[in-house]
């Protein structure tokens, strides 16, 4: 197995030194780096682009949520925390695992087995994580069937769920994979593996029926555009 790439965020000095003395029993682990507060992982993170995180829940300023809402792309999540309540949060965003401290080194054992599961069983994916109101959410790019404008905000479709992330079309349609999503309109992006059938309109335009059942509008422009990599 490959080295697992991993950056250890926690404002606590001796909590960091607690992670990496742990780790020293993995030798598949490589530690990348370290970061005391949200700022500076944001920059570790995009540099070196881990598999994995362990991250402290509650940090001075930005909060561990805070972090994961920064990035474009979030790695596997680990989240540390001393504070049970963050700590039940944290385990209803589908993180990964969470860690109590002082961390016991039977449960962190069972989370480095976990870490191993995932990332050996399957490709790395990366995730989008949301914080909608009280609830957070880990989201793979490939789960999200559709993306709409909302004002200030991007209403993000999957599942039986949606949320509200707070960028603009235009900056996730920058970030995220052509091959694999559509811009139908000014308002809206589909992910074209859940087109169920596409209709042609009178003048030229389309819509397009998803899986799920919406019915959408494509614009004249975007007609073309998607007649033409489509060949159709």
């Amino acid at each position: 197995m490959k080295k697992i790439k991993v950056i250890i965020v926690d404002d606590e000095r001796l909590a960091r030194d607690e992670i990496k003395q742990a780790l020293l029993s993995y030798p598949e682990i490589e530690v990348l780096g370290e970061a005391g507060n949200a700022d500076d992982a944001k920059l570790l993170i995009e540099k070196n682009n881990p598999q994995l995180i362990f991250l402290d829940v509650q940090m001075p300023g930005a909060s561990g949520f805070d972090l994961l809402e920064m990035l474009d792309n979030v790695p596997e999540v680990i989240f540390t925390t001393a504070f049970d309540q963050y700590a039940v949060k944290a385990f209803d965003t589908n993180a990964l695992d969470y860690l109590v401290k002082p961390i016991r080194e039977e449960r962190f054992a069972k989370a480095m087995q976990k870490v191993k599961d995932r990332l050996s069983a399957e490709p790395v994916n990366q995730q989008i994580f949301i914080k909608d109101g009280n609830k957070c959410y880990f989201v793979y790019p490939a789960d999200i069937y559709l993306i709409e404008s909302l004002d200030n905000y991007a209403v993000l479709y999957f599942g039986s769920n949606k949320a509200f992330l707070k960028r603009s079309l235009n900056q996730l349609e920058d970030k995220l994979d052509p091959a694999m999503f559509f811009r139908i309109n000014r308002a809206q992006i589909i992910n074209t593996a859940f087109i169920a059938q596409v209709n042609r309109l009178p003048g030229g335009k389309l819509n397009i029926k998803l899986k799920t059942g919406q019915l959408l509008e494509v614009s004249d422009r975007q007609s073309v555009k998607f007649k033409t990599l489509n060949r159709l």
